[in-house]
């Protein structure tokens, strides 16, 4: 059986990089960005041509940062996707290499964070399990000093980005993938989870135990429809993928209010920081 021909449209590094910029990116700034590939058409070059396209449109003064996430460096008995069974847990977690910033390769969450982790001069942040990667002149301050203890919160690269007056750029991706949003669920009083990693230490490779607010997105959908009526949010198409742009801070404080307890949030008070 033949082949299908492939689907349109076809798409450049130059034909991406001029749709970002009319979508809105500012060359300069910086950008936290969730994509998909697949999503954009027959893209001539892939996703080496997609991150060039992206760091065109940011120019030499942007800065670019993806979540470069290790959900593999995990407690086994909480995988779902597969489950395992639970004889393999020890077997699997004695052995489970240490997150080392240079060499642990993201998982799950697609080609363009792996393309940009290993791109000559970027910079990832140190957390074993939610790390981010960056680009650019900012890279360093966005990345700094990602606490263990604080995956998506105030030592973390969203906290940073949220403070630079970085945006997030959906690609071909949905609010599902928003990470900004997590910022928010860290500042509200609730339920806490462990989280568990290999981590190498000056006492060599150990298995480390956490306490954090948990991180639940099944309902960021919903609240990314619910954020996007109410606020201004960019909105056009970069290929066949339909993207959306809008500043860090607007999603932090608009998820802060709509994930606040109802007594909270009728109160009008200001939300606890953690």
């Amino acid at each position: 059986m033949p082949t299908p021909p492939p689907t349109g449209p076809l798409c450049t590094r130059e034909s991406l990089a001029d749709e970002l910029l009319k979508l809105g990116v500012r060359p300069g700034e910086t950008l936290l960005a969730h994509t998909s590939l697949s999503s954009l058409g027959w893209v001539s070059g892939g996703v080496v041509a997609l991150v060039q396209a992206l760091l065109d449109a940011l120019g030499p003064d942007g800065t670019l940062v993806v979540p470069t996430h290790t959900g593999d460096n995990s407690e086994p008995s909480a995988w779902q996707n597969p489950r395992v069974p639970e004889e393999w847990w020890p077997v699997l977690r004695a052995p489970m290499p240490a997150y080392d910033p240079l060499t642990s390769p993201s998982f799950g969450v697609g080609v363009v964070p792996e393309a940009v982790r290993t791109w000559p001069g970027a910079l990832r942040s140190t957390h074993p399990h939610a790390s981010f990667a960056a680009l650019g002149p900012a890279a360093a301050t966005i990345t700094a000093g990602h606490a263990r203890t604080s995956s998506f919160g105030e030592r973390s690269p969203l906290a940073h980005l949220e403070k630079a007056g970085a945006r997030v750029l959906l690609l071909g991706a949905g609010y599902d993938s928003c990470t900004a949003f997590h910022l928010a669920q860290y500042r509200i009083p609730g339920p806490e989870t462990e989280s568990s990693f290999a981590v190498m230490t000056p006492q060599g490779r150990q298995w480390t135990t956490v306490r954090e607010p948990a991180f639940p997105s099944d309902r960021f959908a919903e609240l990314g429809a619910a954020f996007e009526r109410d606020t201004e949010v960019v909105r056009g198409h970069v290929g066949a993928a339909e993207s959306r742009l809008f500043p860090v801070a607007d999603a932090v404080a608009y998820a802060e209010r709509w994930l606040a307890p109802p007594a909270q949030r009728s109160s009008g008070g200001p939300l606890k920081d953690r």
